[in-house]
């Protein structure tokens, strides 16, 4: 008996859209990678990327749970690595100016830091407002 492998050509990738109003950051963005991941699927094999497209909207009608000072309490760090170069921002600060990067930073902590991971997270598309480009593709809607 033979093990069986999932090939790249043999794949078939669906497109799901994921309205984000009123969802939990981190309990939405776990259901969002094991479909990007492909781990929901019966050919699901770790070293090919078996996962389908996902759409997040409304990104800019998340919440958080937890205590009711998480918006100004979690923090957000970038650096350039030179000295001095350290920005923290506030999860409120981030919704405000950028919201497409919350749901993206916390789906990309979920996804393996491989090359594998960088394609996988390129097949999420995170859009601020109720309309996306992807209408061609007839995304099935996804129920978190």
């Amino acid at each position: 008996m033979k093990t069986w492998n999932a090939k790249p050509e043999e794949i078939k990738r669906n497109w799901w859209v994921v309205d984000a109003t009123n969802k939990t950051v981190g309990r939405m963005a776990t259901e969002i990678a094991v479909k990007l991941r492909g781990k929901d699927k019966p050919q699901y094999t770790p070293h090919v990327d078996t996962g389908d497209f996902v759409i997040v909207i409304n990104s800019d009608k998340v919440r958080f749970t937890g205590s009711q000072n998480k918006l100004n309490d979690k923090k957000y760090y970038t650096h350039s690595r030179f000295f001095g170069s350290l920005k923290e921002t506030t999860a409120a600060e981030l919704l405000e100016k950028d919201s497409t990067q919350i749901v993206s930073k916390a789906v990309e902590g979920m996804l393996p830091r491989t090359r594998l991971g960088r394609q996988q997270f390129k097949k999420l598309n995170v859009y601020t407002g109720g309309e996306h480009p992807h209408s061609a593709q007839k995304p099935e809607s996804l129920s978190i």
